[in-house]
């Protein structure tokens, strides 16, 4: 077989690939937003089946043979083949690895779980959940097994949301960010000025707030013909492709600015997916590279775009105008204060942007002592509760608003979360460079977010997975990752918010 036979087998076998993920795919969005409670039994035998057939397609022995002659015969095949081979190799020796029965049952498992997690959040019953996470955990270590012989089972799952990434680099990550976190947040609980949010606390309308979101689309420039928005219990992404990216929120009618933030961190997820490169379509490269540089993009469009004060002036006529007597009284600078205020919470998709850090360093324990052996499902929310206390200094009254809050654990994300806390980071790093280019406040000032925009996608987005994050920060940067660039920014930001001098 030539190399040229081999690379057109390849991108068929790709699109066949696709149509498998495709249907998965929108099954998955469907149980989230739009079927009803009962359904997931059949929902689950028929993602079973799908996924065995996609397992059987990918990870079959033809299916190395492919990759390995193209790659010894790189110099014979264009850079983007050989690249799209290579991503692809690296997604084929992991899945090959799992055994197929497993591979189903574990899809299935999951399709099982979130179904149950969505009941067990509503009744405030944990331990209906309780044992599917401990059969996920058991999975994951297992399949880790697979992947990485020898290798911390977390270590390999972490790495498999951000490449690279270790519990060695991310212990001395979050010790740096608690370093800084916690005092500041003393500073200001003792010195800082008092904010007044009291007027996010009325009826809103859930109508208005669609309304709203529509509005908040628009500013970002996303392209709804290519993206929808849906309502589901907690907000996620998702695309099928660049040219159908679904982003979904949830509406509170006593806190507006919720779904206003869940829609502005969702729309930079989809920013990212809607400009990856057109000649990267219906290939392994035609997504972002990992979960941090993703989250860097929801993290940069919902605090350093969303939270600024030039954005908030900007879209207030328009927030008051939905919102009218609601905020009759209320000017653009106050509600700049009100949204930026600090105030450690329950929720972390609630919680403010200086203390959301440590809702993920609670997960990120949690998931070390699960993966070690040392907690099993059942001692999850009294280690939560303890923890939360510890962090937050708050008492958790419930699951609901506690060890259930997520569904993360329910989709087997796990090793995901700290993604979350390095994206900011990357975040802070992405705009401190993007502010040398070109002038981004008067960007977000004037309404016309594109330079930013711009600037992204030719950094950052068109790419999809064709760089690795290391390669991203220095195509963006010109270094590599330095968390300085996030704790100066929380230290400046906050400081001047509250007046500490």
């Amino acid at each position: 077989m030539t190399v040229r036979e081999a690379a057109e087998k390849l991108e068929k076998l790709e699109q066949k690939l696709n149509a498998y993920n495709h249907a998965m795919g929108v099954m998955y969005y469907d149980s989230a937003t739009a079927a009803p409670a009962g359904s997931a039994a059949g929902r689950g035998e028929t993602l079973g089946v799908l996924s065995g057939t996609y397992y059987e397609l990918f990870a079959a022995p033809d299916v190395g043979v492919l990759l390995e002659t193209i790659l010894s015969n790189r110099d014979e095949i264009d850079t983007l083949t050989a690249k799209k081979a290579e991503i692809m190799k690296r997604d084929y020796d992991e899945t090959s690895k799992i055994p197929q029965e497993e591979y189903v049952a574990f899809t299935k498992l999951c399709s099982d779980a979130e179904n149950v997690w969505h009941r067990a959040k509503k009744e405030n019953d944990f331990a209906a959940f309780a044992p599917y996470i401990d059969q996920i955990v058991e999975t994951l270590i297992r399949f880790a097994g697979y992947y990485g012989p020898g290798q911390d089972p977390y270590d390999v799952w972490l790495s498999q949301n951000e490449r690279g990434l270790t519990q060695k680099t991310l212990d001395a990550f979050f010790e740096s960010l608690r370093g800084k976190i916690v005092p500041l947040l003393q500073r200001i609980q003792a010195e800082g000025i008092e904010i007044d949010d009291s007027f996010l606390h009325q009826e809103y309308p859930i109508e208005k707030q669609k309304a709203f979101s529509d509005y908040l689309m628009q500013v970002m420039q996303i392209d709804r013909n290519y993206c929808a928005i849906g309502e589901t219990e907690h907000p996620f992404t998702t695309n099928f492709n660049k040219y159908d990216v679904r982003i979904t929120t949830h509406y509170y009618t006593d806190h507006p600015e919720f779904p206003m933030y869940s829609v502005i961190h969702e729309g930079g997820h989809a920013l990212y997916e809607l400009h990856t490169g057109d000649e990267l379509i219906g290939s392994c490269l035609a997504t972002g590279t990992s979960m941090g540089v993703h989250e860097s993009q929801s993290r940069l469009f919902e605090n350093m775009v969303g939270r600024s004060e030039a954005f908030i002036s900007y879209i207030f006529p328009k927030m008051q105008e939905i919102f009218w007597p609601q905020l009759q009284n209320v000017t653009a600078h106050q509600m700049y204060l009100a949204l930026n205020k600090c105030e450690p919470s329950l929720i972390r998709t609630e919680a403010d942007e200086l203390t959301y850090a440590l809702h993920i360093m609670v997960r990120y324990e949690i998931e070390k002592k699960l993966f070690k052996g040392e907690a099993k499902a059942k001692d999850l929310p009294g280690l939560w509760a303890e923890m939360m206390r510890a962090y937050l200094g708050i008492e958790v009254p419930d699951d609901t608003s506690g060890v259930l809050q997520d569904s993360h654990w329910s989709n087997a994300q796990m090793g995901y979360f700290p993604s979350y806390a390095i994206g900011s980071a990357y975040a802070a790093q992405f705009v401190a460079h993007l502010k040398r280019d070109i002038d981004m406040e008067k960007a977000i000032s004037s309404g016309n977010l594109k330079p930013v925009e711009d600037w992204l996608c030719e950094k950052i987005w068109r790419f999809g997975r064709g760089m690795d994050p290391e390669e991203i920060l220095l195509n963006a940067c010109g270094e590599p990752f330095n968390p300085t660039y996030y704790t100066d920014y929380l230290e400046e930001k906050f400081s001047a918010i509250y007046g500490l001098k």
